[in-house]
């Protein structure tokens, strides 16, 4: 009896630490894939972003008050969310578009975004696209992005606005 009591014990200390060490990888990746989950704030107007470990800029953000997270992108022309984030987003397809990526020319939708929030900036009623796309992260496109200054150095973007 008390053998097998041992045996579920030891095996109770197995399961809790795989869950443990699961737990903690699972921070990590999360945190190495986006840095910036709270968006570290200098002042009203200034933010500071720190690159993922592939050199991107993500951050947290929120769409028609709606958490996302978004992609800096000074090569896209204007927001883009993918297809399946717009239906939850709840983002009305407007005119079919072509659109022309890195891809190749692929058929997406117009459509706007009324409220899109990154830290303590919010912008109204922006154009976007939906794209076909698997992504989980919306483009921020530079429809969006010429609004602040945005200065690289270090790994690290500051946006100023």
């Amino acid at each position: 009896m008390q053998r097998r009591l041992g045996l579920i014990m030891w095996l109770m200390v197995w399961v809790l630490a795989l869950g443990l060490l699961t737990w903690f990888f699972q921070q990590k990746f999360t945190h190495d894939s986006n840095p910036n989950q709270a968006i570290r704030q200098l002042d009203a107007q200034t933010i500071v972003l720190e690159q993922n470990n592939r050199g991107h800029y993500l951050a947290s953000g929120q769409i028609n008050g709606l958490d996302v997270v978004l992609l800096l992108d000074t090569g896209a022309t204007q927001v883009a969310v993918p297809q399946a984030l717009a239906a939850k987003l709840q983002l009305k397809q407007g005119r079919e578009l072509s659109l022309s990526t890195a891809a190749g020319t692929v058929t997406g939708y117009a459509t706007r975004i009324k409220t899109l929030s990154l830290g303590p900036f919010t912008l109204y009623d922006l154009n976007a696209v939906i794209m076909p796309s698997d992504s989980t992260e919306i483009l921020l496109g530079m429809n969006a992005l010429r609004q602040f200054e945005l200065i690289q150095r270090n790994g690290q973007l500051t946006i100023r606005r």
